[in-house]
């Protein structure tokens, strides 16, 4: 496990995110990763959100291509699968 490896970063209980986060959904697992350690802002485009978790899971950028960004009040993403209903 590295020291950015999201499973501890998300641990909530053990390493408190402060500030901004972004809430993500993937691969079955839900996960806080702050955005700072994304390099991330509140303002950045979708683009940039889906490129940067991509880099930090190393997975590739066409995982996420389908991912909604949802921006929340209170400063926090929340990255997730495109909902389908039907």
């Amino acid at each position: 496990m590295t020291e950015r490896d999201p499973r501890q970063l998300a641990n909530l209980d053990e390493n408190p995110v402060r500030g901004p986060v972004l809430h993500l959904r993937f691969e079955g697992r839900s996960r806080d990763i702050a955005l700072d350690i994304l390099d991330l802002g509140t303002g950045s485009s979708d683009d940039a959100v889906r490129s940067a978790v991509a880099k930090f899971l190393d997975v590739p950028l066409a995982r996420f291509r389908d991912y909604v960004v949802e921006r929340h009040e209170n400063g926090n993403l929340t990255l997730r699968p495109e909902a389908v209903f039907g």
